[in-house]
């Protein structure tokens, strides 16, 4: 089924290689745990961010959340997380929505595809110095943060930038586009 699904997307031959070890890797993890009625283990295979990314996800009825062991030289068992931790951009664990078990997922990047940081939007209030702003179609690390009011008694938030350009003076409540893993190459 993966093959078929990275065959329609076109995905490189290293993709497919470590996408079918992970989700072998994951269904292996759901088929041994214990778990109340048969066996059933669901799959979802998804495909994101314009074909960076493949997310995999395998949902049993079993109790308790996969732990990576880490297993002595001569054991026979216990290395199916570590590959899954080495070659998946990020992987985790989620309830499931009906309560019953839980859904191990792996999000895997497409060879040559360099993670951004997580951007977010928050209010102009809550940005904090440290963090990277979008203004004027780059990204730039914020200084400083200092609030004033308007004349009409609303709270503005002025933001110092690191290029020593102008400052944002926004409205408290303005979205504000936001990475928080540091200063990014301009775009």
């Amino acid at each position: 089924m993966l093959r078929a699904k990275l065959g329609e997307w076109r995905a490189g031959r290293g993709a497919a290689e470590d996408g079918e070890l992970v989700l072998s890797e994951l269904v292996t993890n759901a088929l041994c745990v214990p778990a109340p009625g048969d066996r059933l283990v669901g799959v979802r295979i998804a495909c994101r961010e314009r074909g960076e990314l493949l997310r995999l996800e395998v949902s049993d009825a079993g109790e308790g959340r996969p732990e990576v062991q880490r297993p002595g030289e001569m054991d026979a068992a216990g290395r199916g997380l570590l590959l899954v931790e080495a070659l998946a951009h990020r992987w985790g664990v989620d309830e499931r929505l009906a309560g019953i078990g839980k859904t191990v997922w792996a999000e895997l990047l497409a060879p040559g595809v360099d993670p951004a940081p997580p951007e977010v939007e928050i209010a102009a209030v809550t940005v904090r110095p440290g963090q990277c702003v979008r203004a004027w179609g780059a990204w730039r690390m914020v200084q400083t943060v200092r609030s004033e009011r308007y004349a009409s008694r609303g709270l503005a938030v002025v933001i110092a930038l690191d290029d020593g350009g102008p400052a944002l003076r926004l409205h408290a409540a303005e979205p504000v586009t936001v990475r928080t893993g540091g200063p990014v190459a301009a775009s």
